[in-house]
This record gives C-alpha cells, structure tokens and sequence, in this order.
C-alpha cells in the first residue's frame, strides 16, 4: 500500500530507490535521485556501505595496477587514496575540513556552522586535511608494502567503514544542525536496530574478508572496523554537543575519521 503521495505506508522504500540515492548523494557516479524523501533517505543510508564497497574496489584496483606495474608501494598508496576524493569530488575532505575550522573556532554553535558554511578552508582546516591524508598514505604504503592483497582488502575495507559510519550516524535520536542541506534530510533517518543489524553485518564481511590472512588476520580486520566506527561515534557525539546535531560537512568529518583510523589499526600488530 502506499499513501496518495506515493510513499509506501510502511515508510521504507524500494532498496533500487535506496541504491540511488546512496550513490547520488555520496560519489559522483552518474545516477540519478528519483525520490527525495525520509523513506529514501533511511534506505539509502542503509545501503551506504555498497557505495563505499565499489569506491573501495575503485581504489584497490588502481593501486594494485600500479604495484603489478612497478610502481613503488608509496605511489600505489596514493593514488589508492586519489580515487575515493575523485570519486567524490573532495566531498568528505572538504566536510573535514570544515567541521575542523567549526570546532577549532571555539565559538558559539551558530557562528561555528557559519564559518563551516563559508567556501574558503581556516588553519585548523588545512592542518587536518594535511595529516589525515598523510596518515591514510603512509598507513596503505606500509600495507601495500607487505603485500598486494594486504593492501587492496585495507584500502576496501577504509571505504566500507567509511560510509557505514554515516548509516550508524544517521540513525534515530541524531538531531541535524540546520534544518536545511543533506545532514537535515538524512538525520534521525535510520532506526537504531537496522543500523545495528547492518553494522554487525558490514563487520562480519569485513573479518571474512581478513580470514583470507588467517583467524588472526579476521579478528584484525574487524577490529580495525570498529576501532574506525568508534573514532567516528565519538566525533559524532562531541560534533553533536557542540554546534547541536549533525550537518553535511560533520558527515564529511565522520567518514575520513572512520577511513583514517581504520587504516592505521590495520598497521598496528
């Protein structure tokens, strides 16, 4: 059944509507939002980990080409780390930076989300940018470094993380900042037990995926998954105290977060 403005009663919508608003709001690929609306916005949320899943494998296969090639591991690092700004066109970088010139401000939250509206980058903005992505390139190098395969499964695994931070930041109770822009509309979204449900399920992908290095190799990749879901959880908790909810950029701040702890758990043991 749906209501006459062609919402479903049950207020979910097609998961082919969800796919296409996941990825028409979170890369740059060409597909087009057919519906705008909280039941498409709580599917699309759900589904933002297939997003990062195919920014990820973008990402993998470049950098192992380039290996395959000759390349060092440093360049393959690289241009492993290019592919998902590219593919976003600096979406998330440029949220970074934003949500760290709003709180590096240390003003009131209205004037904070006005200097994060702004389009030019403060210090604390240029700063963050410089050592998250720093981080994330040395971090794929050391693992480029010890193998291929160890590094192609990080690199998916970061874009996976990535955008499953944003489903569990969209869930209920997360208030937007602004009662406008993408962090309006997707806020509060995602009911807390599908956001559970689809966050035990991503990381039990993810030790799968790092079962092909050994038993220990799966308790380390899902490791590193929850280690970046909680450096994301807690940006997100003190983004929420400080300017009131949740905005595009803080998205933005949440997914690099996930991406760059992620990666250097991977690094670690």
């Amino acid at each position: 059944m749906t209501s006459p403005d062609g919402i479903p009663a049950n207020g979910r919508a097609p998961v082919a509507d969800g796919v296409r608003f996941a990825f028409g709001t979170l890369t740059v690929l060409p597909v087009r939002v057919t519906r705008w609306d909280r039941p498409a916005a709580r599917t699309g949320m759900l589904c933002a980990p297939a997003a990062g899943l195919v920014v990820g494998l973008g990402a993998a296969a470049l950098g192992s080409l380039l290996l395959l090639a000759g390349a060092a591991p440093l360049l393959a690092a690289v241009a492993s780390v290019a592919v998902p700004a590219v593919l976003t066109r600096g979406l998330h970088l440029d949220g970074l930076a934003d949500t760290a010139d709003g709180l590096g401000s240390g003003k009131p939250a209205e004037d904070a989300l006005r200097i994060m509206k702004q389009s030019d980058i403060g210090p604390f903005g240029v700063i963050t940018l410089l050592l998250v992505l720093l981080a994330q390139v040395a971090a794929v190098a050391e693992l480029y470094g010890e193998s291929w395969p160890h590094g192609a499964v990080a690199v998916v695994l970061a874009g996976v993380t990535a955008r499953l931070a944003l489903t569990l930041a969209c869930r209920t109770g997360v208030p937007p900042a602004r009662p406008d822009g993408l962090g309006a509309a997707v806020a509060g979204a995602v009911p807390v037990r599908a956001a559970v449900v689809t966050g035990l399920s991503v990381t039990a992908a993810c030790a799968a995926a790092g079962a092909g290095f050994g038993t220990v190799g799966a308790a380390h990749h899902a490791l590193a998954v929850l280690a970046g879901l909680g450096a994301a959880q807690a940006l997100l908790r003190h983004c929420v105290r400080r300017f009131g909810g949740v905005t595009g950029d803080v998205f933005g701040g949440l997914a690099e977060t996930a991406v760059t702890v992620a990666l250097v758990a991977l690094t670690l043991g």
